[in-house]
C-alpha cells in the first residue's frame, strides 16, 4: 500500500495498524459524493488520505447546516460502525481527493482485541462530538465574521492549502448565512488585506491577521485535535 497520510492510522504502531491495512483499499472521492446518509446504514467506514468532508444535517425544511468537517485528520464512519451502524448526519465531500475505505464488520474486529485502537477510536469520537458541539454553540452565538474567519481557516487546515476552492454562496450554505452577509464580510476581510477572492476561490493571504479575527472556537477545536496526535 501507499504511504499512510491519514493522520490517525498514521498514529498506530505499525503492529496494529497491520490488523487494519491489509483489508484497506484506496478509492478516490469525488466533489458532491456522499459517503453517509442520515438514517442509512454506515456501509463503509473511510479514512481520508486528502480532500475534505462535510458533516450536514439538513431539516425537514430543506434547510441544510455544517456540524463539522472531516480532513485526513479523522475518519467518517468510524464510530457509527461499531455502535447502531446507522449514520446521524449526511457525510457529503466538498474537495475531492481520496481515502482508504474499510467494510464495517471487519472494522468492527480489530478494536476486540486491540486496546490501542480502541483507545484511537474513543478519543476521535471525543474529538468529533467537542467539534459538533463547538460548531453548535459557535453558529448560535457568534457573530458572521468571525464564523467566516474560523470556517475559512479550519477549511484550510484539512485541505492543507491556503486556496479555498468555494464559491461565496456556498460558503453562506455551510454556515446558514445569507449570501449578502457573506459578501459583506468578504469584502471588509479583502480590503484589509486578509484574503483574496477569485472566480470560485478564496485564497487566503495572511493567515495570522485572519486568526485574529476568527472567533476562539477556532483554536479551541484545533488544540482538542492535536491533542489527539500528541506523544504521551
Amino acid at each position: 500500500m501507499e504511504k499512510i497520510r491519514n493522520r490517525l492510522l498514521a498514529s498506530l504502531p505499525p503492529s496494529d495498524l497491520s490488523l487494519l491495512d491489509r483489508h484497506l483499499r484506496e478509492i478516490p472521492i469525488e466533489q458532491g459524493q456522499t459517503l453517509e446518509d442520515r438514517g442509512q446504514a454506515v456501509d463503509r467506514v473511510y479514512f481520508p488520505q486528502a480532500g475534505l468532508i462535510s458533516l450536514i444535517v439538513t431539516m425537514a425544511e430543506d434547510s441544510a447546516l455544517e456540524v463539522g468537517m472531516v480532513g485526513r485528520e479523522g475518519a467518517i464512519g468510524m464510530t457509527a460502525g461499531l455502535g447502531s451502524g446507522v449514520s446521524f448526519v449526511q457525510a457529503l465531500v466538498q474537495v475531492s481527493g481520496t481515502a482508504l475505505c474499510i467494510s464495517p464488520s471487519t472494522y468492527q474486529a480489530a478494536p476486540t482485541h486491540n486496546p490501542r485502537i480502541r483507545a484511537m477510536i474513543a478519543k476521535y469520537g471525543e474529538v468529533l462530538l467537542g467539534q459538533v458541539q463547538q460548531t453548535a454553540a459557535c453558529n448560535g452565538l457568534h457573530d458572521a465574521s468571525s464564523r467566516v474567519c474560523r470556517w475559512l481557516l479550519q477549511t484550510s487546515d484539512r485541505t492543507d492549502s491556503d486556496v479555498i476552492p468555494f464559491t461565496q454562496e456556498f460558503l453562506g450554505q455551510m454556515l446558514g448565512v445569507q449570501r449578502t452577509t457573506v459578501s459583506q464580510v468578504m469584502a471588509r476581510l479583502q480590503a484589509a488585506g486578509l484574503l483574496d477572492t477569485r472566480r470560485g476561490e478564496i485564497h487566503i493571504v495572511n493567515r495570522a491577521g485572519l486568526k485574529k479575527q476568527a472567533c476562539e472556537c477556532y483554536e479551541i477545536v484545533r488544540r482538542h485535535v492535536d491533542r489527539l496526535f500528541a506523544k504521551p
